[in-house]
Parts: C-alpha cells; sequence; structure tokens
C-alpha cells in the first residue's frame, strides 16, 4: 500500500478542520505509514476457516419491554428542586 505524503496528511487535516504543522503533518505521515504497513501485514494472515463476526465478544443486548409505569409523584420531585416558582422546576436561562 502506498504510503502517506505529508501533503495527504495536510489535506485530511484540513478537512477535518485541524490545524497542524509542518512537523506534526510529517510525524503523522510516518505514523500512518506504519499502521498501514501493519494492516497490509494482516492480508498475509490465513483466515479461511474464519467465521466472520461483527464483535470479538458474543454479546447480546438485553432489552427490557416499554410499559409506560406511573412516575414520582410532583410532590416527591419538588422534594428535590433546588429552585422552583408557582409549582413549576426553575432552571438557568440558557438562551441570552
Amino acid at each position: 500500500m502506498a504510503k502517506l505524503s505529508k501533503e495527504e496528511v495536510k489535506h485530511v487535516a484540513n478537512l477535518a478542520r485541524l490545524a497542524i504543522t509542518e512537523e506534526e503533518a510529517e510525524k503523522f505521515a510516518e505514523q500512518l505509514g506504519k499502521i498501514t504497513d501493519f494492516a497490509e501485514q494482516l492480508n498475509e494472515l490465513d483466515t479461511t476457516n474464519v467465521e466472520p463476526t461483527s464483535h470479538v465478544l458474543p454479546l447480546v443486548n438485553v432489552l427490557r419491554e416499554d410499559v409506560a409505569k406511573e412516575g414520582l409523584s410532583r410532590e416527591k420531585v419538588m422534594l428535590n428542586v433546588k429552585e422552583q416558582e408557582t409549582g413549576q422546576i426553575k432552571v438557568p436561562s440558557i438562551m441570552e
């Protein structure tokens, strides 16, 4: 695989809106070259009897039924409210 040039690294950094110096571009080009070399080594492995997987661990999502339940009472909620006004929870303004 062709190694990334310093100009390609600078181009990708620019697309990602990252400001990098000339020294960083050179360093990253070298590091990315080592990564692509390692990825090329992985292509040399014999994976003919290896089943494709999407995850290394056999994880299964355990989801509960989406059933509506009674929430806390207003009085109980207001016990934990820092500031309230006419029965409403008062929060700091987020818009000017």
